[in-house]
């Protein structure tokens, strides 16, 4: 049997889910064209899981802005270091970068340089693709292109932004789509969180990096705490805005509010919020997926936590805030984007309410839920708009394309595109 050694770098919470992913249906692709398969990555616990060997451990090192990543500068260089030694004492046969654009960058060129004959293939590229669009060819992009050899997009506008950039591109969809076929249906979840059919829940998901704490956990948990004040008052705190739901007694001592933790160390910052702001709240720990699916609204930092929410058809209030400082070097530079949330990303168009920087007040994420909660024609809207971008997401069977291409390029049946270019030059 044949052995192929894969190295996969990704960061944060969400390049630890996508990496996992990825994991399990390329041991599957493996194990169907007689591979034995190693692999050795920088992510977390969920790739552990899925059978990978850390070199370190990047879900917690994530950041936005510039102030906020100066904390991870050195940590992110000692992971980096470690990796890179490793990479040239035991050269893989195969790199999959996932997203996580700064550092990715950084390994992708080293090993390009020290390892030329080292297939690279970037799964999940960088949102270049967004704040780019004004640009001829950006200087991210030209590293990504340069330093490829094959690109796994998952949106459409991404795959078509980096082929006339120059990369060798297939469309594969979004690995969500594969995920979703496994989270449990809306009264499992209610069941399996303790929760009434009828009762009104609420998924706040505030953070899932350190500076998210700092900066969007205070207007979240405030606008909770209005929210549910102006609820208690009107009594609609146990109605379910399911429209076949009953009033129920809107005295109940029930959770209003279920916060899935993304990462254990957050747990005491997060209690401490809750009893802080007066929040009738649940922190949920590994159980994120019943908390969304068990939703009748989502108030929620923007990330892939969207799109989850849009395919499990939740309406839901985006929110994101940065530094001061931060915000205001992004004005100076006219550093722009259409949009902030991956649903309205996929479409080019706004489907979720998204509130950034001075406008994610606290004042205007109630308003914005209240309307999502009881406006049914809004609910109706929303809901009908998650159905167009689902069918740009890509067909079930997401994972498993993308492990093929992979595993095509690890075994040698499918000649790197730009390592032919080398070869050539």
């Amino acid at each position: 049997m044949t052995r192929k050694t894969i190295f996969i770098s990704t960061g944060e919470v969400s390049g630890d889910l996508q990496g996992s992913l990825l994991i399990d249906a390329l041991k599957r692709q493996a194990e169907a064209t007689g591979l034995e398969l190693e692999i050795v990555a920088l992510g977390g616990e969920k790739m552990a899981a899925a059978g990978a060997t850390l070199l370190g451990n990047t879900t917690g090192i994530g950041s936005v802005g510039v102030l906020e990543s100066l904390p991870f500068v050195l940590p992110t260089l000692q992971i980096q270091r470690c990796a890179k030694q490793y990479l040239v004492q035991h050269p893989p046969d195969l790199v999959v970068l996932i997203d996580y654009m700064g550092p990715n960058l950084s390994l992708g060129s080293f090993i390009r340089r020290q390892l030329p004959q080292v297939p690279i293939v970037y799964y999940i590229a960088p949102q270049d693709w967004v704040w780019s669009a004004r640009s001829i060819m950006p200087r991210e992009t030209t590293r990504i292109v340069e330093m490829t050899d094959e690109l796994l997009a998952i949106f459409p506008e991404e795959a078509r932004y980096f082929e006339k950039k120059g990369a060798s591109v297939t469309w594969v969809g979004h690995p969500l789509v594969d995920r979703m076929r496994s989270t449990p249906s809306r009264q499992e979840s209610r069941a399996a969180l303790g929760i009434e059919p009828d009762q009104l829940a609420i998924a706040l998901v505030p953070a899932s990096r350190r500076q998210e704490l700092k900066y969007m956990m205070p207007v979240a948990f405030e606008a909770a705490r209005q929210l549910q004040s102006k609820l208690l008052e009107n009594g609609e705190m146990g109605r379910s805005a399911n429209p076949q739901s009953k009033i129920q007694n809107p005295k109940s001592e029930a959770p209003l509010f279920w916060i899935p933790l993304s990462l254990e160390v957050y747990r005491l910052a997060i209690e401490a919020a809750i009893e802080r702001y007066g929040l009738r709240a649940t922190l949920v720990s590994g159980q994120t997926q019943e908390v969304l699916s068990a939703a009748d609204l989502a108030i929620t930092k923007s990330g892939t936590v969207n799109l989850e929410l849009a395919l499990l058809n939740v309406p839901q209030v985006v929110f994101y805030r940065v530094s001061p400082l931060t915000y205001w070097i992004a004005r100076l530079m006219q550093f722009s984007i259409p949009f902030m949330s991956p649903p309205n990303l996929v479409v080019m168009r706004s489907i979720v309410p998204e509130l950034l920087q001075e406008a994610a007040t606290s004042e205007n994420i109630v308003k914005e839920s209240l309307e999502l909660l009881f406006n049914p024609q809004r609910r109706q809207q929303t809901q009908a708009d998650y159905q167009e971008m689902r069918q740009l997401l890509g067909d079930f069977g997401v994972c498993d394309r993308a492990a093929k291409e992979i595993i095509q390029l690890a075994d040698g049946a499918k000649p790197p595109q730009n390592l032919v270019t080398r070869s050539i030059a």
